[in-house]
């Protein structure tokens, strides 16, 4: 089996070889972490979440290492904190923590790693150093360090853009100390009206913090070397951030390569108008968990858009997610037998013609649309089956590609709630939050929380299984 996927760099699809298939390397931009995650935010991640799992399907999960990344510095971040007069540490934190717990209940993975910014500015002020010895970044009077980008002659080749183009868009033209106008920030120096202590550090060229394109440059080096395999993020990303990426890494290690493949994910918006706080139509995640919205047809419906086509949010569109949610899980209710239990599924039923064709759409550039058409077309086959052992061996095949794509990893939700809203003092939504901040308390190796959240759930008739994947899944005991 082989993978296609669309690489931005070339403009077309190419066949995925890895640099060494016991090895695959992974890194995408996360979140900056100053707000709750939009929806915006999260099919980024479900995006590469997906790819994660087809990743791990064709070359093992212990193969592979997911890098990405926390960015907890930025504007943005000191601007919130300022605004809510909390620190930056207490905001990045809490937000981080919602971060997780917003993925947890749209059913991603954990990745490998997961770094953040302010746990790495040594290797970015050593990567930054080199650009300036190399003389592809230079200092300024009052503190600022820049990359000088005519030293890099394939500055453009990922985002295909013009010089003069690139004047009319710039932020960062009106800065008098660049010696260029397409110069752009490595080093910032501290203001003088005294930041937060959490957004100043130490440097040869005084006090300040990292630019945020340097950010990518220094965690992807740190944790995945010189040259890895894929980079990922959204479309908005190409220019400048990973136009400006390529820059600061091929000029610090001219061997290398960086990232062979970058894929990026199409954009997001709501009932046909770009998503906006003024327009009032800015949906977070959380807005649709408290509405006990099942995270599998929000994840569904992210999906059923190809990646790289835009995707619009509407009612419509989740409604659809919602009913196909439903019509999975009552497919999977009608079996007798059961095969519902996913720990049971056999990796022979990889071999099933239903699958087969399953896994092949998603080889063919994560094609995900193509893929659900596949997914209803085995629970058809499921209703029309008289025979159990073929609606048994159907089953399998459907929770087995249901399982990568992600939606069904807690099959039993619509059941299990009515039975929680009958029987328990927590809601399916308290349920997951709950879950999300027992997942955070195992990372912080916090194990007598993560005890206590496990028993406060048994207590109210909530049995959790944690998987491999690093999901959890829950139920009610009967």
């Amino acid at each position: 089996m082989n993978l296609y996927i669309y690489n931005t760099l070339s403009r077309k699809k190419e066949r995925f070889v890895p640099l060494n298939c016991k090895s695959v390397k992974m890194y995408v931009c996360g979140p900056t972490v100053y707000d709750i995650p939009h929806i915006g935010n999260a099919r980024s991640v479900v995006v590469y979440d997906l790819l994660y799992r087809v990743l791990s399907l064709l070359y093992g999960r212990q193969n592979i290492t997911y890098v990405r990344n926390i960015t907890d510095i930025d504007d943005k971040i000191i601007n919130r904190a300022k605004e809510l007069k909390i620190s930056i540490f207490k905001l990045t934190h809490e937000t981080t923590i919602k971060f997780h717990e917003d993925m947890s209940y749209l059913g991603c993975c954990n990745p490998t790693i997961e770094p953040k910014a302010t746990d790495n500015i040594d290797v970015m002020i050593n990567i930054i150093t080199s650009l300036i010895q190399t003389g592809n970044a230079y200092s300024t009077d009052d503190g600022h360090v820049y990359f000088a980008v005519k030293t890099f002659q394939d500055y453009n080749l990922l985002s295909r853009r013009t010089f003069d183009s690139m004047i009319l868009n710039s932020r960062e033209s009106s800065e008098p100390q660049k010696s260029y106008f397409a110069d752009f920030v490595l080093w910032k120096p501290a203001n003088a009206d005294n930041e937060d202590i959490d957004a100043v550090f130490d440097s040869p060229w005084g006090k300040g913090r990292p630019g945020w394109h340097i950010e990518c440059s220094a965690m992807s080096y740190k944790f995945l070397g010189e040259n890895f395999d894929i980079h990922g993020g959204g479309a908005d990303l190409i220019f400048p951030h990973h136009t400006n990426e390529i820059a600061q890494s091929r000029c610090a290690f001219p061997e290398s390569r960086h990232a062979l493949y970058w894929v990026h994910n199409g954009f997001l918006t709501v009932k046909g108008e770009k998503m906006s706080k003024s327009l009032n139509n800015f949906v977070t995640v959380r807005d649709l968990q408290k509405q006990n919205i099942n995270g599998a047809a929000v994840r569904l419906m992210f999906l059923s858009t190809h990646y790289r086509k835009p995707l619009d949010f509407n009612d419509k569109s989740l409604n659809d997610a919602k009913n196909i949610i439903n019509y999975l899980y009552d497919t999977i209710d009608s079996v007798n037998g059961t095969a519902q239990q996913q720990d049971n599924i056999k990796a022979e039923f990889k071999g099933n013609a239903f699958t087969v064709e399953f896994i092949s759409a998603l080889l063919d550039d994560l094609n995900s649309p193509k893929a659900i058409a596949c997914l209803l077309n085995i629970a058809k086959q499921i209703r029309r089956q008289n025979q159990s052992e073929d609606k048994l061996a159907l089953t399998q095949a459907l929770l087995y590609a249901s399982n990568l794509l992600g939606i069904l990893h807690n099959y039993q939700f619509i059941k299990d709630s009515n039975d929680v809203k009958d029987n328990s003092n927590v809601t399916p939504h308290e349920i997951d939050l709950l879950i999300a901040k027992r997942i955070q308390a195992k990372q912080d190796k916090d194990w007598n929380l993560a005890d206590q959240i496990r028993s406060q759930l048994l207590s109210n008739g909530i049995s959790l299984t944690d998987k491999a994947d690093g999901t959890t899944s829950w139920k009610v005991i009967k």
